[in-house]
């Protein structure tokens, strides 16, 4: 298991509820700073977190992300 957390810039409110419906993000919940939300991502393989910040980035308002792989 894999585990990585995806910090996303929006300006869109509730961007961390639609965050939650995407498949393998385990928990989500807004911040303040210079992120309005992240995403705690669960997956088998490293690759397949590519896909999942890819899905996020695709979501109406997302600005930006930055991707931080859990290390072991």
């Amino acid at each position: 298991m894999v585990r990585a957390i995806i910090l996303v810039k929006s300006p869109k409110k509730l961007i961390a509820a639609r965050l939650r419906k995407v498949d393998s993000v385990s928990d989500s919940f807004p911040t303040s700073g210079q992120f309005d939300a992240v995403a705690i991502i669960d997956v088998e393989e490293l690759a397949q977190i590519k896909d999942v910040a890819n899905q996020i980035q695709k979501i109406n308002g997302v600005e930006r992300t930055e991707t931080m792989v859990e290390v072991q």
